[in-house]
């Protein structure tokens, strides 16, 4: 028998001020509804199913523990790099810091 995994998705959401929060997480038919919003959004996917197992341990509303600060400071500044922004450019924070979702993979 060969079962796929199920699909599963978080979101993190960030302010420019304080660590990313976890924002929503789900496997399956949540998952796709989260991966749906951020693409109607076009908010940036970021596919790693390693961090998604990390972070989907969290409950919502916890900040990400900062060993993970690096990794997600690395994403978050390509997401901007994506939309064309920086946190150098002088727009206001919510101009330049819109939900991040880190997405996809196998539920464990």
């Amino acid at each position: 028998m060969n079962k796929t995994a199920p699909r599963q998705a978080i979101a993190l959401t960030y302010d420019g001020k304080n660590a990313p929060v976890l924002s929503a997480k789900g496997d399956d038919e949540l998952a796709e509804a989260i991966l749906a919003i951020a693409r109607e959004y076009e908010v940036p996917i970021y596919e790693n199913a390693e961090l998604v197992r990390l972070l989907a341990r969290l409950e919502l509303g916890d900040a990400i523990p900062e060993q993970l600060y690096r990794c997600i400071a690395e994403i978050i500044a390509f997401a901007w790099h994506l939309k064309g922004k920086s946190p150098a450019s002088g727009q206001r924070d919510n101009d330049i810091t819109p939900p991040l979702r880190l997405l996809e993979g196998p539920a464990h």
